[in-house]
């Protein structure tokens, strides 16, 4: 039995201890490794992201079409069409699947912090290829489609309110699902259900400590909203140290990359 199957096995048996102020202090200080690269790339990023966006939509249906649709009376659920949500469900998953790796991207750059190793522009697109691409698209795509379906059954059924709180909640049983498939190998299904086991042993620290993450991350939007860019960050590192705390990380010599576990 390979160390993260028995570490796994561990886990779901006799559970885990996680202290609360040493995974703060190893995320914040793994932050400060990272917090300006990571700022910078994904400034730069979601600028250039969000200029082809909006000038794909500009060029196919011009920008006083686009600021009619794109109004928020246009969004409300009872004033689109089931073609139209099911369109919108299609396209919001697709582009989850699509930035899912570049995501990813950020928990490798903190492994190499952690590392004290260097990192490059490449380091985010490091799991844009086999085998890992596979795995997280279909995590990305279930986790996505169940959080969509479940939001919009609750939207058609007038309690928005309890579908936001579900799609918080499965955003939050799973967020150990990326780093289960980059670190540990695991295959798409398995890394979920680990994630929701061990998310589950422990949910009011790990509740804590993401709170914290999220609340740490938004002191950004204080620095005219640009600084948000250099603190989001933080939400990685986070995960990434809760990962580290509680599964631990094996040596990336040690993992060979055509052979994931089953």
């Amino acid at each position: 039995m390979s160390q993260l199957k028995e570490r796994l096995h561990d886990i779901e048996k006799n559970g885990y201890q996680l202290d609360f102020g040493n995974v703060f202090n190893h995320a914040f200080e793994n932050y400060k490794k990272i917090a300006l690269y990571a700022g910078l790339v994904l400034f730069v990023f979601m600028t250039l992201f969000g200029i082809l966006i909006s000038g794909s939509i500009i060029s196919v249906i011009g920008v006083t079409a686009m600021t009619q649709e794109l109004s928020p009376e246009k969004f409300k659920i009872e004033n689109l069409s089931e073609s139209s949500i099911l369109i919108f469900g299609v396209i919001s998953i697709i582009l989850t699947c699509i930035l899912s790796p570049f995501q990813a991207g950020f928990l490798k750059m903190a492994d190499c912090g952690d590392r004290d190793e260097e990192f490059h522009i490449a380091t985010f697109f490091s799991y844009y290829k086999l085998p890992y691409l596979k795995e997280i698209i279909v995590s990305s795509a279930l986790i996505a489609s169940i959080s969509f379906a479940q939001a919009t059954l609750f939207s058609f059924m007038k309690v928005d309110f309890i579908g936001t709180i579900t799609t918080y909640f499965i955003s939050f049983i799973t967020l150990l699902s990326i780093p289960l498939i980059i670190f540990g190998n695991l295959k798409a299904i398995d890394a979920i259900k680990h994630s929701i086991m061990i998310v589950l042993k422990q949910p009011f620290v790990l509740l804590g400590l993401m709170v914290v993450a999220i609340i740490g991350a938004m002191v950004g939007l204080l620095g005219c909203c640009i600084g948000v860019f250099f603190t989001l960050p933080f939400l990685y590192s986070m995960n990434y140290a809760i990962y580290s705390a509680i599964v631990g990380i094996d040596s990336q010599d040690k993992i060979d990359e055509n052979n994931f576990i089953l």
